[in-house]
């Protein structure tokens, strides 16, 4: 099963959860200090919102799929459609151990797809660092952003300036 995923950031967490938990008639399936997640079955949506932006608003769009099969068939046609992608692999964030890679659009907007494999109990671990002469050349750093910019695959060389409205 394929389920939307949105996460927002939000300048005031215990504001936000309610009104979130009031628009969806529900509490979160998770809630920390600086975090919330409602798994809505519908419409299926994983909605997340986190007080670790720089700016309130949307930081990222994705789709959250429930099997290795459904993980790798989205990553083949990212792949055959020549979509540049940042292939995190097994890792860590927003309190869960998932399989993810990134995707990003024209208009420079970031989309996760993943399969989240584990709850954990901290937003996210640190990666160990590997000997320099055992790391692939093309590795991720190893210090890669959760749920940031820096973790996202590069926008098209010809995407179009962003316009007003």
């Amino acid at each position: 099963m394929k389920r939307f995923h949105v996460h927002l950031h939000v300048d005031d967490l215990s504001r936000n959860i309610a009104f979130y938990s009031a628009l969806f008639e529900q509490p979160p399936a998770r809630s920390e200090s600086d975090y919330a997640k409602w798994m809505l079955d519908d419409p299926p949506v994983n909605f997340a919102i986190s007080t670790r932006g720089d700016k309130p608003g949307v930081d990222h769009l994705g789709i959250q799929v429930s099997s290795q099969e459904e993980l790798a068939a989205l990553k083949d046609s990212a792949s055959r459609a020549g979509m540049a992608l940042l292939d995190e692999g097994e890792t860590t964030c927003c309190y869960a151990r998932s399989d993810k890679y990134w995707l990003t659009d024209p208009q420079g907007m970031a989309w996760e797809q993943f399969q989240t494999l584990d709850a954990i109990a901290v937003f996210n671990e640190a990666r160990p660092t590997a000997p320099a002469a055992s790391a692939p050349a093309a590795a991720a750093p190893a210090t890669a952003a959760c749920c940031a910019g820096s973790a996202r695959a590069s926008a098209p060389a010809d995407a179009p300036a962003k316009a007003c409205c």
